[in-house]
């Protein structure tokens, strides 16, 4: 058991150029976007100025859960295509600040795609636009995705048209019902991702908080995983920490390697972002 800080990595299609003052910069292929972010609570790098020469769009938030976009050059595209490996990812702007695309998952992609192989049965529970689900599918994994929002499914499944792979499983459904659903039916995966919002609603329109579910996701998880199998789990919610997090594995996956660590990313700048924490039961 581990609890220290694990550093994800930008690559060539996206770069973490700055943050700082409650802002982040990033460079999605040749598209730069300005985005909130909380945990930029120092100084940037850069000034300002500099970052509004650069960047072609900027979230301006209306409240905590969305926003407007701000275009700041006149050439900026609305939607593009970046690519990671030998996969595409189809981006565009939302009001929830998000652009389809969270690359500091890259840390977690690269490990399916170490770890999985031919066939093996792969889960992404809260899985949003693939990309866990591309990665595991190029792998050649007999893969699942489960998320309650129909127009997150339809995206995903762009991303893999886009990415040239078919047969991905997709399932509209409250991610803890279907995990419930799984061992009832007897089903086990090699792998598990688990990426839950803070909060969320279900399928049926049912509010849930993670502090109130995490319990339940880890018991219903340790259930379908098989005997080797591996599970990762992100948190970004002040209310489950590494010690709450910690606590909860242990009793659930008895006998099983666990390593709890806080996600951050570099800036270009030198700078430390904080992407909250990062579960692996292996």
């Amino acid at each position: 058991m581990s609890s220290e800080k694990c550093f994800t990595t930008g690559w060539a299609e996206y770069e973490l150029i700055d943050a700082g003052g409650g802002k982040k910069l990033e460079r999605w292929g040749k598209v730069i976007t300005i985005r909130p972010e909380l945990q930029a609570y120092f100084k940037s790098g850069k000034p300002f100025e500099e970052w509004y020469r650069m960047a072609h769009w900027e979230f301006v938030a209306k409240s905590s859960q969305s926003g407007k976009w701000k275009r700041l050059k006149e050439s900026a595209p609305e939607e593009w295509t970046i690519s990671y490996k030998k996969l595409d990812f189809h981006l565009k702007l939302t009001k929830f600040k998000h652009v389809g695309l969270f690359p500091e998952q890259k840390i977690n992609w690269d490990y399916i795609s170490e770890k999985l192989g031919e066939q093996e049965r792969f889960l992404n529970l809260f899985a949003y636009t693939g990309a866990a689900s591309i990665v595991a599918k190029q792998r050649g994994a007999n893969t699942f995705h489960v998320d309650s929002v129909k127009q997150l499914i339809s995206w995903a499944k762009d991303n893999m048209e886009l990415s040239k792979l078919e047969n991905i499983k997709w399932v509209h459904e409250d991610a803890l019902k279907f995990a419930q659903r799984e061992f009832k039916r007897g089903n086990k995966y090699k792998g598990i991702i688990m990426d839950p919002p803070a909060y969320g609603i279900g399928a049926k329109k049912e509010r849930w908080k993670l502090e109130e579910k995490i319990d339940e996701l880890m018991e219903n998880a340790s259930k379908i995983l098989e005997q080797n199998g591996f599970l990762i789990l992100n948190t970004y919610s002040p209310k489950v920490d590494v010690k709450v997090l910690e606590g909860k594995a242990k009793y659930h996956f008895k006998q099983r390697a666990i390593e709890v660590n806080g996600l951050w990313m570099k800036t270009t700048t030198g700078k430390e972002l904080y992407y909250g924490n990062l579960l692996r039961v292996t």
